[in-house]
């Protein structure tokens, strides 16, 4: 298997061949269900998508004595929010059974 990065206009692309509806229709299916998404992880809701995954706010504790990697400044980093994804079971189970890229 190889490893490349798929975009939002590819996964629009892969609906099209699938399903043969209008691309401008898919593109704001594809759209409204990311602003939906966003929104309600803004609101602190989490998103439970049965056979995928789960989309929750996580709380990431702060810190009074952190590092910026990039210039090495020492700063305190407030406790804040962040977007965490959780696989589901089935999905788990499928990327389990990939191949590694160096086997056959």
């Amino acid at each position: 298997m190889s490893v490349s990065k798929i975009t939002k206009s590819d996964l629009v692309d892969a609906i099209y061949k699938a399903t043969n509806l209008e691309k401008q229709v898919i593109q704001e299916v594809v759209d409204g269900f990311l602003l939906q998404t966003r929104t309600a992880l803004e609101n602190g809701n989490t998103i439970e998508l049965r056979g995928f995954g789960t989309f929750e706010p996580r709380l990431r504790k702060g810190r009074s004595v952190a590092r910026n990697p990039k210039t090495g400044e020492i700063l305190s980093v407030e406790p804040h929010y962040v977007a965490a994804f959780r696989a589901g079971q089935i999905l788990k189970d499928k990327l389990w059974n990939l191949k590694i890229k160096n086997e056959k």
